[in-house]
């Protein structure tokens, strides 16, 4: 019962390793995949413009997001780097979904999950069982 109320640092670990996962292969199955699959096999792009930049070169940056930086975090690889990426992908598909299409709280619900938990990541990085933590200790 004790280890419910001590610093437990292998708990914290697993923790952080079970959202990183949760949260970079959802994505990356739900969404990153799909549009992998489109890039790679040069289908027509057919995508929104929310940030006025293209609907090509948006569809690319979404892209880069939800399948590299996904596989990134999975990997723990870059973590803070890719959740930055994330989380501005996110900003951009939240504003998009609240303020432009003006979905309700049900539509946004997901975004608000996604965003919150790579704002996160980012303040815990990829935790002791990630690549960034083993290149870092190597050298200890």
């Amino acid at each position: 019962m004790s280890f419910l109320f001590n610093d437990w640092k292998l708990g914290k670990d697993i923790g952080i390793l079970i959202f990183r996962l949760t949260f970079s292969l959802v994505l990356l199955y739900g969404h990153g995949f799909e549009k992998l699959t489109t890039v790679f096999s040069g289908q027509e792009i057919q995508f929104m413009d929310p940030i006025g930049i293209g609907s090509t070169f948006s569809f690319y940056l979404a892209t880069f997001a939800e399948g590299v930086c996904a596989m990134l975090l999975a990997l723990g690889l870059f973590t803070r780097m890719a959740t930055i990426i994330l989380i501005g992908n996110f900003l951009v598909i939240f504003s998009f979904h609240a303020f432009m299409v003006g979905d309700g709280f049900m539509i946004l619900e997901s975004r608000i999950f996604y965003l919150a938990s790579y704002v996160a990541l980012f303040f815990t990085g990829g935790g002791a069982f990630s690549i960034d933590s083993m290149m870092l200790n190597k050298g200890k």
